[in-house]
């Protein structure tokens, strides 16, 4: 069983017990948050798909922790210019464990 939900901003499949690293969301840790923009669900060879989203099905999600992702360097440079600047970027993330998938 698995699905494919939107989850804050970016498609992801998700099974039961998986754990994922999602754009950060405002929410406590150890909190459960339910995801019911669910794109496709799958159970058995059965699959159903939404137009845009499945009716009645969710995805109930425990949140393990927030973090920072690894940096991200980007180096600008113009060649015979003099013109060099160099910028790092860390990505706020949240840690999430699938905790069920619920159907109608």
């Amino acid at each position: 069983m698995y699905a494919i939900v939107d989850l804050a901003g970016q498609q992801v499949k998700v099974e039961k017990d998986g754990k994922f690293y999602i754009n950060r969301i405002e929410t406590e840790v150890d909190a459960t948050v339910e995801f019911d923009k669910v794109l496709l669900f799958e159970n058995e060879g059965k699959t159903e798909v939404g137009m845009p989203y499945v009716d009645g099905c969710k995805v109930k999600a425990k949140v393990l922790s927030h973090l920072k992702g690894d940096k991200v360097i980007v180096f600008k440079k113009k060649r015979r210019k003099g013109y060099k600047k160099t910028r790092g970027h860390r990505q706020f993330l949240t840690q999430i464990q699938i905790e069920e998938i619920i159907t109608k």
